[in-house]
């Protein structure tokens, strides 16, 4: 995808990470926010805390749950995620050749909460602008004697499962982009075999700003539930790109102002292709959020927001996913070896017209097979997509089998061709 930075205003009134121009200089990034704060590592944790920050990355876990896990290990490492295999979001690329040194800050402040003696930086190695401003970046921040610990940077292969923790783990350590089964996860064994945090580039970003203008600053945006702004990939709107909206947006204003009449909107996939496919009328009345997203039965995920249009079909667009992630699984076990090509298969064979419902007998029990059975959530994914767009499209699946394949447009939707896992 390419995505262009939209500003925020436009939206919502606030603008946070993203800076009016990309990749400004060390000077006018100081100017923008204010030095990197040198606090005290024991206040900062709490900090994050009370600020409610969540992990921006897919799972909105916690932030400070998860530094506090590793902080009382010792002898840690940051590993900051800027891989992004999500085709649908294009946010982390986005912030980092917009705003690189508010992630680098951020990856310090991080290292120094949890006394970690290292960062790495990890970015999708196809992502040329990314790479070069985080690259130029770093150059000024060692010129300058910036930081006090050592950041080193890792262009990563372009996988999907490249951005799971183990996988990432596993890869800065030698081996191949796969995720790896856990225990031990990567806060108790992680690079070189030491504790690792392990966060998303978004949240990093975050974290920077809390330490310089704390937690009743970050909550003065959003909602109770879903605190601060956040980062959204849109796709299927009239002026596509990357959004920072506040929290508690609803997803009707933000396609609004994104160019598309919602009166257009047949569903939404809230998440990117790991989330699930929501009524038009239900995601349209959701707020953007964590909490909100769930609550309608959805989830946010990546922040990626695609808008299914009336005349488009959701369970073509959603056989043509199930493809593309049937042939990304890891090769490693065999709900994703066997299970999900066969998914795949029969949401094909649904597309084509299931006359006869062996195809949706045969998907539902392939489903039930490999649900929670994988090394990772690569197959739970994949079932949570298709059971929401079993649910959603009931009625073109009914259609396509007593009258065939249909001629609904077709989405623009990435599919990127990947590299190998190395």
């Amino acid at each position: 995808m390419t995505a262009t930075a939209a500003p925020a205003d436009r939206i919502e009134g606030v603008a946070r990470l993203l800076p009016r121009e990309p990749a400004t200089g060390l000077r006018e990034h100081l100017d923008r926010v204010g030095p990197v704060p040198r606090s005290e590592a024991s206040q900062l944790i709490p900090l994050v805390e009370r600020a409610g920050l969540r992990g921006k990355g897919g799972a909105g876990f916690p932030t400070a749950v998860k530094m506090f896990a590793v902080a009382r290990r010792g002898r840690s490492i940051v590993v900051a995620n800027g891989t992004e295999g999500e085709p649908a979001s294009a946010k982390d690329k986005t912030l980092l050749a917009w705003a690189p040194h508010l992630v680098l800050d951020g990856a310090v402040i991080a290292a120094n909460a949890v006394g970690a003696r290292e960062v790495v930086i990890c970015v999708d190695r196809s992502a040329g602008a990314a790479c070069g401003a985080i690259e130029r970046a770093l150059d000024e921040r060692l010129a300058a004697r910036l930081d006090r610990v050592p950041i080193r940077l890792a262009w990563t292969p372009r996988r999907y499962l490249t951005g799971e923790e183990s996988a990432l783990v596993h890869w800065i350590n030698g081996g191949d982009a796969k995720p790896t089964f856990t225990p031990p996860r990567p806060f108790e064994k992680g690079v070189a075999g030491r504790p690792t945090l392990v966060q998303n580039v978004e949240t990093l970003a975050h974290l920077a700003l809390i330490a310089r203008f704390g937690d009743t600053w970050f909550r003065s945006v959003g909602t109770g539930d879903d605190p601060g702004t956040t980062l959204v990939t849109l796709t299927g709107v009239a002026r596509p790109g990357v959004y920072e909206v506040a929290c508690g947006t609803t997803i009707a204003s933000l396609f609004s102002a994104a160019g598309t009449p919602t009166d257009d909107v047949k569903a939404v996939l809230a998440g990117g292709y790991f989330g699930r496919w929501l009524p038009g009328p239900v995601a349209l009345d959701s707020a953007v959020g964590v909490e909100a997203l769930k609550a309608a039965g959805g989830a946010l995920g990546c922040g990626a927001l695609i808008a299914l249009p009336g005349q488009a079909c959701g369970l073509k667009e959603t056989a043509r996913i199930v493809h593309w992630l049937a042939g990304e699984n890891a090769g490693q076990c065999g709900p994703c070896v066997n299970g999900l090509p066969a998914i795949a298969a029969a949401m094909d064979r649904l597309v084509r017209g299931d006359v006869d419902g062996q195809a949706e007998r045969h998907l539902r029990r392939w489903m039930a097979m490999v649900s929670g059975r994988g090394a990772c959530a690569m197959p739970d994914g994949v079932v949570r997509l298709v059971d929401s767009a079993l649910k959603v499209f009931g009625e073109e699946v009914v259609r396509h089998r007593r009258h065939g394949a249909c001629r609904a447009t077709t989405l623009a939707l990435p599919t990127p061709t990947p590299e190998g896992w190395r």
